[in-house]
Parts: C-alpha cells; sequence; structure tokens
C-alpha cells in the first residue's frame, strides 16, 4: 500500500470551542493525530478550548465556521478551499452542518477527502415546504466520501432518512477517558469534598441525576418516581442529587422546586448546579441515572462514564443508551450492568429502583466490574481515535491507527 510521502493533514471544522461532545472529540482526534505524526489543524471561530488545541499540538485556524447565511457559507467555501491548498490538506472533516457545507465546496476544489461526523440525529420541520429544506440542509452531512456516526441508533436515523451507501457509513462510538473516569484515581478527599457541598451524610445513599435541567432530560420524572416510593415508606434514607445547570431555564427550576416540595422530598433531593469532578460524583453514588429519560439520546454519555467508575446505571430504552447499558432483561442479572426502562415511565422508575435497594451488595460488587469492563472493552476513547485514525486510513492508504497502537 503506497503511503504519502510527507504527514498527512487533517482539518477539522467546526463552528465553536466552547463546550460540548463534538467539540471534545475534536481535542481527542487533534491529540491523537498529533502522536502519530500527522498534522492536526482546527477551523473555527473560537472559543474557550482553543489553547487546549495549541498545548495539544495542533493548529488552530479563527474562521466564521458558524454563520448559516448562505451567502457566507459559500464565500467560506471558497476560503477554505485557499486555506487547504497552502498548507496542503489531505483530508476536510466537518462536524457540523453549516461548516460541512463550506468544506465541501472546498474539498470540490481542492480534492481533499471530504470527511462528516454526526454527533447526533438531526430533527426535521413537520410541515412542508419547510420539512423539505431542513432535511436537504442537514443531508450534506451524509455527503462525506465517509461518514461517521456515533451511535448504531445515530447510523439508522442516517440510513433511514438519507439512503446512504453502507460501504461509506462508519459507526465510531464516543471514547470514555479511563484514566480521568477511574474509581482508583478518585481519592476520599474528593468525595469527602463533594458530601460536604452537597450536605450528604456518609451513611446516605446517594442517586446521582447529571445532566443540565430541562425538560427533555426528564428531572420531573425521577422526582415522581422518588414520591412513589416514599409514599411507600421507602428510600428515606436517600438523597437524589441533580447535578447540571440550568443555563438560564429559571422558570423550569422553580417548577421543579415547587414539585420536590408538593411531594415532600425537600430533605431528600438538592438541585446543586454545575458539578466539575463528575469522576468523584459517579464513585459517590450507589446508583447513576444517566440521560434523557423523555426523548431518545444519540450515544449516552453520562452512562457510559458512570460504567467506567463502576456505578451501575438506569437509562432509557430509547436511542443510544440501549447499546451502551446490559440490561438484566436482555442479558441476565449475571451479566448486566444495568438497567433500562421505559421513557417517560415514573412507575418503572421507581420498580426499578426499589430492585437496586433489594439486591445482595455481592451481586451489586458484581455489576460494578462489569460495568467497567464493558466500557474497557467497548467505548473506551483508545478505541474511539484508532477507528477515527482507521477512517482516515481508508482514505489516504497511510498506517495512522497502527502508528497509534503501538504508541500506546
Amino acid at each position: 500500500m503506497t503511503k504519502s510521502p510527507r504527514p498527512p493533514v487533517v482539518m477539522q471544522i467546526i463552528p465553536a470551542l466552547d463546550s460540548g461532545g463534538a467539540e471534545r472529540t475534536v481535542l481527542e482526534i487533534t491529540e491523537a493525530l498529533v502522536q502519530v505524526g500527522a498534522r492536526a489543524l482546527v477551523v473555527s471561530e473560537g472559543g474557550r478550548l482553543v489553547r487546549e488545541i495549541e498545548a495539544l499540538g495542533g493548529t488552530f485556524i479563527a474562521f466564521p465556521a458558524a454563520t448559516k447565511n448562505p451567502a457566507k457559507i459559500i464565500a467560506n467555501g471558497k476560503r477554505l478551499a485557499k486555506i487547504a491548498t497552502r498548507l496542503n490538506v489531505d483530508i476536510l472533516h466537518a462536524r457540523s452542518r453549516a461548516p460541512a457545507w463550506s468544506a465541501q465546496m472546498a474539498a470540490k476544489r481542492t480534492g481533499c477527502h471530504f470527511v462528516t461526523t454526526f454527533h447526533g440525529a438531526y430533527s426535521e420541520a413537520k410541515i412542508e415546504p419547510l420539512k423539505t429544506l431542513k432535511k436537504s440542509y442537514n443531508g450534506i452531512m451524509a455527503r462525506g466520501a465517509r461518514v461517521i456516526a456515533n451511535s448504531q441508533y445515530t447510523a439508522a436515523h442516517i440510513r433511514n432518512r438519507y439512503r446512504i451507501d453502507e460501504n461509506r457509513l462508519r459507526v465510531i462510538y464516543r471514547g470514555i477517558d479511563l484514566n480521568e473516569f477511574d474509581a482508583a484515581r478518585v481519592s476520599e478527599a474528593r468525595m469527602e469534598r463533594l458530601r460536604t457541598a452537597w450536605q450528604v451524610a456518609p451513611t446516605q445513599r446517594l442517586i446521582l441525576v447529571p445532566g443540565r435541567l430541562t425538560p427533555l432530560k426528564g428531572q420531573s420524572v425521577v422526582i415522581s418516581a422518588m414520591a412513589a416510593l416514599r409514599a411507600q415508606g421507602q428510600f428515606a434514607n436517600s438523597i437524589v442529587i441533580f447535578a447540571g445547570s440550568a443555563q438560564g431555564r429559571d422558570d423550569y427550576v422553580t417548577e421543579l422546586q415547587q414539585q420536590i416540595e408538593a411531594a415532600g422530598l425537600a430533605d431528600h433531593m438538592r438541585l446543586v448546579g454545575h458539578c466539575s469532578d463528575m469522576a468523584a460524583a459517579y464513585k459517590l453514588a450507589t446508583v447513576t441515572i444517566a440521560g434523557s429519560l423523555v426523548r431518545p439520546e444519540a450515544f449516552g454519555r453520562t452512562a457510559a462514564e458512570a460504567q467506567a467508575m463502576g456505578c451501575p446505571v438506569i437509562a432509557t430504552d430509547l436511542g443510544a443508551p440501549a447499546e451502551v447499558v446490559r440490561d438484566p432483561n436482555r442479558f441476565g442479572l449475571d451479566q448486566a450492568t444495568g438497567w433500562l426502562t421505559a421513557p417517560n415511565d415514573p412507575e418503572q422508575l421507581a420498580a426499578v429502583l426499589q430492585q437496586i435497594a433489594q439486591l445482595p451488595q455481592t451481586v451489586l460488587t458484581a455489576m460494578r466490574s462489569r460495568a467497567r469492563q464493558n466500557i474497557i472493552e467497548n467505548f473506551s476513547l483508545d478505541r474511539m481515535k484508532r477507528a477515527t485514525l482507521a477512517v482516515y486510513d481508508e482514505l489516504l492508504g497511510s498506517d495512522l491507527a497502527a502508528r497509534y497502537r503501538n504508541n500506546t
């Protein structure tokens, strides 16, 4: 297989670099590219992660990548082509729709390979002609020489909406950093800081509900489930921690607080805001209720992170979490790593919580070990990096994935 006479040059393009799963993946692939001797370029409007890109050895290029103005998108395509030519770019990897249009134009002008990643399933308008226009706008992401989906759920969405050639489609799960999310690396002091901040006694069972405060996540379902259990005289020694920012949704926070008060759960529930030490939070938790309880998740990051920490999880049997969590009904209790419940179903959630409370400690201990092993084998950061580099190899005839494997 012929190799490139010079190190490959990969340009990732994304609207901004502030926060989010797609943005973190840009950093992770930048790190992998630099590690194997390739050149990693990141085109974006910027943000707080720029310093990390540069610290990893990547090159940041300021660019108006967030624009959705059609005329500016076309202008961006021409400008991006000039940059790609000047820097000898081999692959243009788009991670969002608007910049993907510009990246495809640039790829056609320069002969670069065009790659896209679906970091989720895109919605469409419900009425014509907006539905057709939105599908066309979203469809740019299905036009890459390689199209990466972050789960089988997302891949099914791509197949159904865009009738994509299967030879161009690849499923690469988001990767979990097994060093950051490792129970052995989390000290008792870190856990004690959270206990103190959240006012949780060492003897209390902690039910963790991570995620931003929004109706789309379904915090009210948890409150309803706990209210039902309290009415039965159960979980008196439990604390539910909602760890996530409201991001300006003050009215929703008020609604949650009113629901908690009405259910008589004020002493058993905390809205603690953003948590900066999620690894310690997962280790502290008896169980994590992960992801959205009312709508499909495209991957299920919190379910994967919790399992990496050896924390059993409850997720919704809707979307990709079913790929991440091994449920007793499908795998048997001796192979399970957590539970899946029906969406928007407080009664079933309450039943699962009750079941967990009755399990022997030996069963839970074995589940914790299996949960981490599940992430090690299927959802690690190294696995995601190697798989992405292998996609680049397919197009370039290079050996980036092999080099990465040899370096780790």
